[in-house]
């Protein structure tokens, strides 16, 4: 029989806080990370909101334990920051070589954050030294392979890149390998850093607000862009009682579909979104009716919110749980966003609450139901479906459920 798989350890620094505990208290007191960029030199400054980590890039490398150096990038430091925090909370900080440890890792822009900076100066030969000093970055597998060199992972290292369903994906992958007896700890989640290049695209696409953004509002505008890291520390069933590991949640299922309906829309009755996370549940072995809790993918984009709430009513018909978009909290951070909301999903089955839509005022036309808005506390919380849905329709569904023993 295959291993179950569970999560050990968390770690994450986004636009509401530089912990897990950070993000948790300001989703409890409902404080939203969006304001308009310090650190990102672009035109739209003051004019597009983001979600942006509180810190320098040079402040990060003091908390990520590396020189400020350029093949540090700031994608690599929020995600060394991540991960020092998911492995230090698992237990394992001392124990990497003791049992073998996977790490895959996720990103979209890679070095781009910090290459982009210097891109010009390759026509100009004078100039040439700083942007060598900075091209190898780029590879969005550069950042993955400087993280698992900095904490110790030697044994199996790899990148996904499946734009906004990135870090599910890799936590997907992360899970197949301990099912398959492959390894018996994998890392999984993903980093991403705000770029010129992501919001000048993004916004090209009209796709981004310039107010908050607005999950499934009938008045919705586009996303907000935001940046940060996140990883879980996944474990078989069988290591997690060798060690006496302390669970937090198991990731009982799983399903990645496309629907390959378009390079950057969804199908619009949610076909794609509506087949991950069935088979997700399938997989589970948990009911409709198990299910307390659905953390959306929630862009608050005409064409997500829209084909992701028809395919909640095609799943659940008029029984739809409690559902919210924590995105108007972080920003879409993109490659990140399906581990951070993985973890989201496993704070709301450990404190038993149901996070907020914020900025939701009126219901859609095309919808019979509505984001929870208020913050459900003493909430029976014990399986969460967690979303994240990518261009070309790559779609990803979790489904994390309370640990039974």
């Amino acid at each position: 029989m295959a291993e179950r798989v569970f999560i050990t350890g968390m770690g994450m620094i986004t636009a509401i806080g530089d912990t897990v505990t950070a993000n948790y208290n300001s989703l409890r007191q409902q404080q939203s990370g969006l304001g308009f960029t310090q650190y990102l030199d672009t035109m739209y400054q003051g004019v597009l909101p983001v979600a942006e980590v509180k810190h320098s890039s040079e402040a990060l490398s003091e908390m990520a334990g590396v020189p400020h150096q350029p093949e540090y990038t700031r994608t690599t430091l929020l995600g060394l920051i991540a991960i020092q925090e998911a492995l230090q909370q698992a237990g394992i900080t001392q124990q990497l070589h003791t049992t073998p440890t996977g790490f895959v890792n996720s990103s979209t822009v890679g070095g781009m954050c910090d290459t982009e900076k210097v891109y010009f100066d390759i026509i100009d030969p004078e100039k040439h030294g700083d942007f060598l000093k900075y091209i190898d970055t780029l590879d969005c597998a550069d950042c993955t392979q400087r993280i698992a060199d900095k904490v110790g992972i030697t044994e199996a290292v790899t990148t996904i890149s499946t734009a906004c369903s990135s870090s599910a994906n890799a936590l997907m992958y992360g899970a197949r390998l301990i099912k398959q007896g492959v390894l018996r700890r994998v890392i999984c989640g993903g980093t991403e850093a705000l770029t010129r290049f992501t919001l000048n695209g993004f916004n090209s696409l009209k796709n981004v607000d310039k107010q908050p953004c607005r999950p499934f509002d009938h008045q919705r505008n586009g996303l907000n862009l935001g940046e940060g890291a996140a990883y879980l520390v996944l474990e078989s069933e069988s290591l997690v009682r060798e060690n006496g590991s302390q669970v937090l949640a198991e990731l009982s299922g799983y399903c990645n579909s496309n629907e390959a309906f378009h390079p950057t829309a969804p199908s619009p009755e949610g076909d794609g979104a509506y087949a991950a996370m069935s088979q997700a549940l399938a997989m589970s072995g948990r009911s409709l009716q198990d299910v307390q809790y659905v953390n959306v993918h929630g862009t608050a984009t005409w064409s997500n919110d829209l084909s992701e709430g028809k395919a909640l009513e095609r799943l659940f018909g008029d029984q739809v749980p409690p559902f919210s978009s924590t995105k108007p909290f972080t920003g879409h951070t993109l490659a990140a966003a399906g581990a951070i909301e993985a973890i989201y999903s496993v704070l709301a089955i450990q404190h038993q609450v149901v996070f907020p839509n914020l900025n939701f005022s009126e219901k859609m036309e095309e919808l019979s139901i509505m984001p929870e808005t208020r913050l459900l506390e003493q909430y029976p919380v014990q399986t969460v479906i967690s979303n994240s849905f990518g261009f070309g329709g790559n779609n990803a569904s979790l489904v994390i459920s309370k640990y039974e023993g």
